[in-house]
């Protein structure tokens, strides 16, 4: 987890088309920065229908909506066109960026342990620094949280 006010990990992931997207790129905007565990599962799908949903309110405050999972490229394409998202998607197969952010740590179901994607979400101010962190985030309403942190 990073702490309020310090500086945000630059990224330089590829998108769902392939290109590299930087945070660097967004400076001067509010960057809305939400990890995700896998492309068109229930939850995930929920979290970034909502996002879509509100994607003009975002806009309308100056900020860009940026997800980001372990999945291919390919794989989020396919999710971005099943559910018309309008924002980016990133891959980072690597999980460089999930561990930098802490959004890649020890999970546990029926009793295994295993290492996974921890759902949660930061935001970046337009100087490049951590405003607010949601940790552990409930897939429902979560937008509108966050647009309400904005206004």
């Amino acid at each position: 987890m990073l702490n309020i006010g310090e500086k945000a990990p630059e990224f330089s992931l590829p998108d769902s088309d392939g290109n590299i997207v930087t945070l660097s790129q967004f400076k001067g905007k509010t960057v809305i920065l939400y990890f995700y565990p896998k492309d068109d599962t229930p939850g995930c799908t929920k979290e970034a229908c909502s996002f879509r949903d509100n994607y003009d309110r975002f806009l309308e405050k100056g900020a860009v909506v940026i997800g980001i999972s372990k999945d291919k490229p390919a794989s989020h394409a396919k999710f971005r066109a099943k559910y018309q998202l309008p924002f980016y998607l990133l891959s980072d197969e690597s999980t460089d960026i999930l561990q930098a952010y802490g959004a890649w740590d020890k999970k546990s179901l029926y009793g295994k342990s295993f290492f996974g994607i921890i759902r949660s979400t930061y935001v970046i101010g337009p100087d490049g620094r951590i405003v607010k962190f949601y940790p552990k985030v409930k897939p429902e309403g979560h937008a509108e949280e966050i647009l309400s942190l904005l206004s």
